[in-house]
């Protein structure tokens, strides 16, 4: 036999979110089209928070902050880069899909990000020619 476990906790709480949602919709009088009416970014904050989770990831690439799990700084440009070319390729694919909030959200992220890779890119060769080893 195998001593392999499975985390079946998400299977309960989905159940009663299936059975608690309808009480819930009920309770504050919220039916279908007046949810359907709201925008967008009110109802899904997730894609908001991948979006930042994604320019979290080139800060932490860039050296800016320390890496959640190890806690260690660690600068690695080819990693900012490739999360900025990420984010541009989804700006892209989800253009004309994305409301006011999250293509301003997209723009500013990659402004700062193309903003923050040239200077780290400048400081670069500074470096190196401080420290010719």
């Amino acid at each position: 036999m195998s001593d392999k476990r499975v985390d079946e906790s998400w299977k309960e709480q989905a159940e009663l979110e299936k059975h608690t949602a309808p009480a819930a919709k009920e309770s504050n009088g919220a039916d279908e089209t007046t949810q359907a009416s709201q925008p967008e970014a009110t109802q899904n904050p997730q894609f908001e928070q991948f979006i930042s989770s994604l320019a979290m990831e080139a800060l932490i690439a860039f050296g800016d902050m320390p890496h959640p799990a190890t806690q260690q700084i660690h600068k690695d440009l080819g990693q900012a880069k490739y999360m900025i070319d990420l984010l541009e390729v989804l700006e892209k694919k989800t253009q004309g899909n994305l409301t006011a909030p999250e293509q301003q959200l997209f723009s500013d992220a990659l402004y700062q990000l193309r903003m923050r890779f040239l200077q780290a890119t400048q400081e670069a060769p500074a470096a190196e020619a401080e420290d010719p080893s």
